[in-house]
Parts: structure tokens; C-alpha cells; sequence
């Protein structure tokens, strides 16, 4: 699935990153339920705006530099001599974070009160300097993933949409069946952070209304918030008890300051948003390994790079099982929706056994045996990784049976 390369650098595979664009696209498909919208936002930026946004004096050991600087020789030919124009634009940083950016955006074009909340959502990749010590596999490395958003809201609406984030936390983490996952609240750090006290405090505040607003327990983690406000982290346990952090909810009254950003409220006065930081899996890599964790390889049908097999009991029938794989992967004319699902074929010259055993032990959620009969009646026999053989079932009767498993997101 992955392949080191250096420190914090990974090769995702086909079938790992079959698994990010399923979490991807699960997560689209709730954007629309709670009202975001996916932008994408450059990979870096100059220093003057990390020095806006106060990365530069707070974060700067935790990210990648670049220096710029390029001769480039421009021949005029109306004169016919060379001139050498030394450019050197200073320096660059790549994003740890897109906050930055999705300021910009939020400030390309005049607000108002009725524009708000703007949640803005965006999965590109992100690069932090990581000690090599801490990095560990999939959990912490130097490129990652966020399904990153922002929300820009106002004071009164901020118990709201924290409420909401915990409410689509709780969505995700129940459609990954995690038995269970705590809440920690974070608050500010005892130096290196930005704003006044009484800000501070006031932020804190919304997130314990929030928290306790939620019902679940909670606790709190003196001095750990981010440099610009306090936070809320959702911890995760593996298979062998150790927790990680995932999710996080953080609120930010600092930098739509430090931008300058502005919405005009209901009596034509100018007044500063807030910004809710959020992303629901965190780290789309820390939680591949979680999840591989928890599911110990077997992955659920809807999230699942191997999602069914078709296995020619003999080699005249190859051509049949082909067909077959294409059918329940795109579909046909016959069936009832054009989903695109995960369906390979065994086109080795191994014993059936054999095959079927290697199948199960792949995890693929489900086996497609086809032989003479198979073929003749233009249908597939179905079992199970589990070994529970299902019966014979048409083309479109398997992919409505994969329509309603992913429905369901069993």
C-alpha cells in the first residue's frame, strides 16, 4: 500500500490510494449536507504573507523554505544587445496549513452579514518540518492530507457551527464504527501565541458552550492550543490502545485580524468574522492507519480497494470473467446506476481452491466463481471473504446489492 522513500516521504500505491479517494469522496458527498464549499488554494506562498498571518514568527521551524532567485537573459533584437536581469523574489514557504489562503479568498470580494457562515473545504497537500524523531509510518509524516476547512462566521453564530462540526465528527467516526473517541479541549499556550488575554479567554468560552452543549465528556489540555486560538481535539485509539489525535475544531479570532477581513453587519457597519478551523479526519494519513488498524485489513464493502474478484473455474472462461469484472465495475445499459466500483480479475492458472483461498486472504469483500454454467445463463456465483456462498446472481442484482451496501456505508 505504501513505499518509504526518505523520512515523512511515502509512495501511495494503487490500492492505498484507491482508500484516499474513497475517504475523499465520502466526505464531499457531506460537504452538501453541511453546507460547504471546496476550494483549491496554491501549494506556496511568499514570506510577506506567512509574516501577515504570523506563521513566520510562531511556526517558522515547522516549515519548508524555499529561496528564489533566477537569471534570465532577454535578447532585444531591436538593438541587438543582451541584457541580464537578475530576479530574486526572496523567500517562499510551502503550507503547513491553508488558513492563509482561504483568508484570501474570503477577502477576494465584498461581504455581508447574509454571506455568512462561508465554509470553505480544500484536500491539498500540506508540508510541515517534522523532527525526524517523531516521525512514525503513516501517522505523522512530512507531506500529508487534511480535509482542511474554515469556516468565517460571526460571534453569535460560533456555538452553532462548533456544534455542527462535533455533529459531523460524530457522522464520520460512527460510519468508521469507532467504538469510541474522546474530546479534549486546548487551551492557550504560555508563550508563543497571538492576541490578548481577554480574547483568549472569551474563544475558550465558546468552545466549553460548545463541548458541553454536546453532552459528551471532556477534558482539558492546559497551555497545548494552536499559536492563534484555542482548540478541540478528538483522540482516536489504535488496536494496541495508543491514542492518536484526528479530528480538531479550532477557533480563531487573530487572524481575520492580522488580514484585515471585513463583512458589513445589518446596521452598514464594518465588523471583524471569526474562523473556525476544522477538519473532520485531520490527517487523511493518520487515518488510513488507524483505520487499517481497526479493521485489520478487512475493509468495510464501501470504503474497501478490493471490493470483489471474478475467478474463472478454468482458463476457456477468462474472457467471460473479464466481461464480468467490467460489468460490475462500470455497469451496463441494463443496470441501475453508473457507480464505478473495485472489481479485479484472477487470470493466474492456479488450482480453484487455490484461488479463492488467495482471494479471501486479500480481504476482497466479495468472490465471483464463473464456469459453463455461469457463462451460459450470463450470471456469477457469490461468496463471501467469509466464506458464506451466496448463491447465483445476475449483474444487476450483485451491483444493486453493492449500491445498497455503499448506501449504507456497511
Amino acid at each position: 500500500m505504501i513505499h518509504p522513500v526518505s523520512p515523512g516521504s511515502i509512495f501511495m500505491l494503487p490500492h492505498g490510494t484507491r482508500i484516499v479517494h474513497k475517504l475523499q469522496d465520502f466526505l464531499r458527498k457531506e460537504y452538501a449536507r453541511y453546507g460547504y464549499q471546496e476550494v483549491m488554494t496554491p501549494l506556496i506562498y511568499k514570506k510577506d504573507l506567512w509574516e501577515t498571518s504570523g506563521h513566520w514568527q510562531n511556526y517558522m521551524e515547522d516549515m519548508f523554505m524555499v529561496k528564489s532567485g533566477h537569471a534570465h537573459d532577454c535578447t532585444h533584437s531591436h538593438d541587438d544587445k543582451d541584457h541580464s536581469i537578475d530576479t530574486n523574489e526572496g523567500l517562499f514557504g510551502l503550507k503547513p496549513m491553508n488558513c492563509p489562503g482561504h483568508c484570501l479568498i474570503f477577502d477576494s470580494t465584498p461581504k455581508s452579514y447574509r454571506d455568512l457562515p462561508i465554509r470553505l473545504a480544500d484536500f491539498s497537500p500540506l508540508h510541515r518540518n517534522e523532527a525526524s524523531g517523531a516521525l512514525t509510518g503513516l501517522t505523522r509524516v512530512r507531506r500529508f492530507h487534511q480535509d482542511d476547512a474554515h469556516i468565517f462566521c460571526t460571534e453569535k453564530q460560533i456555538t452553532s457551527e462548533i456544534t455542527s462540526c462535533l455533529s459531523f465528527v460524530d457522522h464520520v467516526y460512527s460510519a468508521f464504527k469507532f467504538p469510541h473517541y474522546d474530546l479534549t479541549l486546548s487551551t492557550r499556550p504560555k508563550s508563543h501565541y497571538i492576541g490578548t488575554i481577554e480574547e483568549w479567554n472569551h474563544a475558550e468560552e465558546a468552545l466549553i458552550q460548545a463541548l458541553n452543549k454536546s453532552e459528551r465528556p471532556w477534558t482539558i489540555k492546559e497551555g497545548d492550543g494552536a499559536f492563534y486560538g484555542p482548540k478541540i481535539d478528538i483522540m482516536v485509539k489504535d488496536s494496541s490502545g495508543k491514542s492518536h489525535q484526528t479530528a480538531t475544531i479550532q477557533l480563531d479570532f487573530q487572524l481575520p485580524q492580522r488580514f484585515g477581513l471585513k463583512y458589513i453587519d445589518k446596521n452598514d457597519e464594518a465588523q471583524t468574522p471569526v474562523i473556525v478551523h476544522r477538519a473532520i479526519l485531520g490527517s487523511i494519513e493518520r487515518m488510513m492507519a488507524i483505520l487499517i488498524e481497526h479493521t485489520g485489513g478487512k475493509w468495510p464493502f464501501w470504503l474497501s480497494p478490493r471490493q470483489g474478484i471474478v475467478i474463472p473455474v478454468a482458463t476457456p472462461f477468462s474472457d467471460y470473467a473479464k466481461k464480468v469484472a467490467d460489468h460490475l465495475s462500470l455497469g451496463t445499459n441494463t443496470t441501475s446506476d453508473n457507480a464505478h466500483y473495485f472489481v479485479d480479475v484472477n487470470n493466474s492458472h492456479d488450482r480453484l481452491n487455490k484461488m479463492i483461498r488467495q482471494a479471501q486472504l486479500q480481504q476482497y469483500n466479495f468472490i465471483f466463481v464463473v464456469g459453463q454454467k455461469e457463462m451460459d445463463e450470463g450470471v456469477v456465483n457469490v461468496r463471501t471473504r467469509k466464506g458464506d456462498v451466496l448463491g447465483t446472481m445476475t449483474i444487476e442484482q450483485v451491483r444493486d446489492m453493492f449500491s445498497s451496501m455503499t448506501t449504507k456505508l456497511e
